[in-house]
């Protein structure tokens, strides 16, 4: 990414917006990047210069709340609180087609299928709907079944099925081309579903629960495999599969992390002890050796995945709750946010500081990630500035980019490294 004199400073600001930033993303060739706002409009910028590309895309009566590149990038599609998803020309900024309408309740989230084939919506009416992204028509009629609100979809890793997970307690499975439901819904848990994920090779499906379970469930069938995951005596906040897919990790409030086999939903070893407060983050290396975990005791710590056992000493250093970790791309640092105001990188092996703690932003640091090449740490805070420091020595790269007069609500690098882009509350680019 270059060194210190590479970065602008200060920042560029993309004004344009009339109202507060929903979402924001890059196209997938990184030349462009999309917006949609409160304002009701969606606007593309040049992602180089900052300039608009055309006019800004008019036509919602009611905030975007998503927007999303097709895997082309040829077109564009937003999902509005006016209930309709609209598909746009990315290169010209016109319209395609009619208003794509059914949904009776705001359009909450909008994706396309891997394949680029299918748009697939999901709305606070309990339902989700699959459009032909070429036309505009539905597949199938609407994805009916949930009785309350739909809080999690997915495609399957072949784009075949997708899944839901709802506040109803069930899980549901969906043929991707006709919106057929493929078996009965998933039920067996007996609070909320929060958080629903395909295994890696798309065989299995994991749900965590607030009944303080995790259930494996066979994506083909839809039948459960094995018993429920029990062992947490709190809410299951987040699941995750491990890299080859034999293996499960849970985080709880109960304050531990546990591991389970993917393929018998027996625990693997006892639970990992040690946080003595909510467990806010867990993370498997990439090479699926090691486990992290961030908690509110302000401490983070390494663990084996294989058995189970604490990798050195807790990571201490952070005088306020711990938000926020993350592997670095090689697996060899590890790197964390907290309500401190500070970022701490650690030797991912020793759990030693590599460095002092990277200190300037005067809130909390809420969010933090390494550059695509792992050259470099980027954080947003609640002091409405985005820092970039070196990743290996802790030193910042520039000054902090500034600009903004509200929180930053969310920051990105381009494809490339070589770009940050951020949105805030305060309207802008």
């Amino acid at each position: 990414m270059g060194n210190q004199a590479s970065w602008p400073a200060p920042p560029v600001e993309w004004i344009g917006h009339a109202r507060s930033i929903q979402s924001i993303i890059y196209s997938p060739n990184g030349a462009h990047v999309v917006t949609g706002s409160s304002d009701k409009t969606i606007r593309i910028w040049d992602a180089e210069s900052g300039t608009t590309v055309g006019e800004p895309l008019t036509g919602h009566n009611g905030v975007v709340n998503s927007v999303a590149y097709s895997p082309n990038g040829q077109h564009i599609i937003s999902g509005s609180e006016d209930r309709t998803i609209r598909i746009w020309d990315a290169e010209t900024g016109a319209p395609i087609g009619d208003p794509l309408e059914g949904h009776t309740d705001w359009v909450s989230s909008v994706a396309y299928s891997p394949n680029g084939q299918h748009i697939i919506s999901g709305s606070t009416n309990c339902t989700i709907r699959i459009w032909d992204a070429e036309t505009g028509a539905p597949v199938s009629d609407p994805l009916e079944g949930h009785t309350d609100l739909v809080s999690s979809v997915a495609y399957s890793p072949d784009g075949q099925h997708i899944i839901s997970g709802s506040t109803d307690s069930t899980i549901r499975i969906w043929d991707a081309e006709t919106g057929a439901p493929v078996g009965s819904p998933l039920e067996g848990h007996t609070d909320l579903v929060w958080s629903v994920a395909y295994s890696p090779d798309g065989q299995h499906i994991i749900s965590g629960s607030e009944d303080r379970t995790i259930r494996i469930w066979d994506a083909e069938t839809g039948a459960p495999i094995g018993d429920p995951l029990k062992g947490h005596t709190d809410f299951v906040w987040s699941v995750a599969y491990s890299p080859d897919g034999q293996h499960v990790i849970s985080g709880s409030t109960d304050h531990t992390i546990r591991i389970w086999d993917a393929e018998t939903g027996a625990p693997v070893g006892d639970p990992l002890e040690g946080h003595n407060a909510l467990v806010s983050s867990v993370a498997y290396s990439p090479n699926g050796q090691r486990i992290v975990s961030g908690s509110f005791d302000r401490t983070i710590r390494i663990w084996d995945a294989e058995t189970g056992t604490p990798v050195g000493n807790p990571l201490e250093g952070h005088t306020g709750s711990v938000w926020f970790i993350a592997y670095s791309p090689d697996g060899q640092r590890i790197v964390s946010g907290s309500f401190d105001r500070t970022i701490r990188i650690w030797n991912a092996e020793t759990g030693a500081p590599v460095s002092d703690p990277l200190e300037g932003h005067t809130d909390p640091v809420r969010s933090i990630a390494y550059s695509p090449d792992g050259q470099h740490i980027i954080s947003r805070s609640l002091d409405r500035t985005i820092r970039v420091w070196d990743a290996e020595t802790g030193a910042p790269v520039c000054s902090p980019l500034e600009g903004h007069t509200h929180w930053v609500q969310s920051v990105a690098y381009s494809p490339d490294g070589r770009r940050i882009i951020s949105g805030s509350v305060d309207s802008t680019i």
